[in-house]
């Protein structure tokens, strides 16, 4: 009896080792198949997707044989690693170890989005709402409503999601991207807070994101960030107006149409800075890092004055003689390869496409609007209050987005007076 029972037991071991070893033998050859593809195929792993499902799947598409053994293998092996949801590559030749181990490294397909400099806040959403690789989470929601769903009740949208370009996979949804944008504008103006000059003019970082998108705005040459925001501060230590175009064309939103006229300049809008003292009350577009440094450490001068060049670059003058003399020579004759930004890189000289738009200050062409004598400085310096940042108009038309395939606006600078 005793011979029988181990006779049974040894037996049974060898049916142990032999089961063993036939399938470790699928397992690996389960493993060492190529990908039944002849091209590149994206494989889609969405959210809360199991590696089993994913198995099954794959054999049921005809992509992969032995789901089962793979599976086991899983269990076995793996059972602690995650799947990461996204967009897996997959390509001829690829065994399914090979798309194993990018699932182990969480290897997913990435994509981008750009949110540009000098963009508005229609503009942006614009730009997510084209783009089919994420998902569409805000459709139909006000900008209020936008900004409840991000966990920022009572915030003006204007100016707080910080341009750059930002990498996502599918699957990721356009309040996610809008709050990592957020999250980063808050980083960025809170470091260069930081760092700003003593005797910058402004008693919270609010203010100074309104400054910067001023700045933004005026100029598309780097190094003349610093010297506009300049100007703006002296300005308001003086007592003086900004007078600068880009806000008064803000305010008028959709009914902006390329050409800003003497009656635009004379209307009262919350942003027309011809007719308000200060900072209009909440910033006019997206800022990049350069112009949050340049509001904060604005470069010193006597410059009260800038006009455009021609060239995308501005004339600075301290006075307004001088500035009425840089008006006559670089705006009443204009050059006829006059470009209000700079050309781009390695790109021939050529005049602009689009017509100079006509607007009401040294940057204007004369003939559209009847010139506006510059606003001289006033006998004495007054004090300049800035519009608290909560007090917070309600929510002006916005600029029309780009078209879906155009390229992206490039900010149209125009002088102060």
């Amino acid at each position: 009896m005793r011979r029988k029972l181990l006779l049974l037991l040894e037996t049974g071991l060898v049916l142990a080792g032999l089961l063993s070893a036939a399938s470790a033998w699928k397992i690996h050859s389960a493993l060492e198949q190529p990908l039944n593809i002849t091209q590149e195929e994206l494989l889609e792993v969405p959210k809360g997707t199991t590696p089993t499902r994913t198995f099954y799947r794959l054999e049921a598409d005809g992509v992969i044989k032995d789901a089962f053994w793979l599976r086991v293998y899983w269990r076995f092996n793996l059972s602690a690693t995650p799947i990461h949801s996204g967009e897996y590559r997959m390509l001829p030749g690829m065994t399914v170890d090979g798309l194993i181990d990018l699932w182990k490294r969480g290897e997913v397909v990435q994509y981008s989005v750009t949110l540009v400099e000098g963009w508005n806040f229609h503009q942006v959403r614009a730009a997510l709402a084209k783009d089919d690789k994420l998902k569409q989470t805000l459709t139909g929601l006000s900008d209020t409503q936008v900004m409840d769903k991000l966990g920022h009740t009572g915030i003006f949208p204007e100016g707080r999601f910080f341009p750059d370009t930002y990498s996502f996979v599918r699957g990721m949804t356009d309040a996610e991207l809008l709050k990592k944008a957020y999250e980063r504008l808050d980083e960025v103006l809170a470091k260069e807070w930081d760092k700003r000059a003593a005797d910058a003019p402004y008693t919270e970082p609010y203010q100074a994101l309104i400054m910067a998108s001023l700045v933004e705005k005026e100029t598309g040459v780097p190094q003349e960030r610093g010297q506009i925001a300049g100007v703006f501060v002296r300005r308001m230590a003086m007592g003086m107006m900004l007078q600068t175009d880009p806000t008064v064309i803000y305010g008028l939103g959709d009914r902006y149409n390329g050409k800003l006229t003497r009656a635009h300049l004379k209307e009262a809008t919350p942003y027309n800075t011809y007719m308000i003292s200060g900072l209009p009350p909440t910033p006019i577009a997206m800022v990049g890092r350069e112009a949050i440094h340049a509001a904060l450490n604005p470069v010193a001068g006597n410059s009260l004055y800038f006009v455009a060049r021609g060239d995308g670059s501005h004339v600075f003058s301290d006075d307004l003689d001088a500035h009425n003399s840089a008006v006559r020579e670089f705006q009443l004759k204009r050059r006829a390869d006059y470009r209000s930004s700079p050309a781009p890189a390695n790109a021939p000289v050529t005049p602009e496409a689009e017509t100079p738009i006509p607007a009401a200050s040294p940057d204007t062409a004369p003939e559209a609007v009847p010139q506006v004598p510059a606003q001289e400085p006033p006998p004495a310096p007054a004090p300049e209050s800035t519009p608290a940042p909560e007090s917070v108009p309600p929510m002006p038309a916005q600029e029309p987005a780009p078209e879906p395939d155009a390229p992206a606006p490039t900010p149209t600078p125009q002088s102060p007076q």
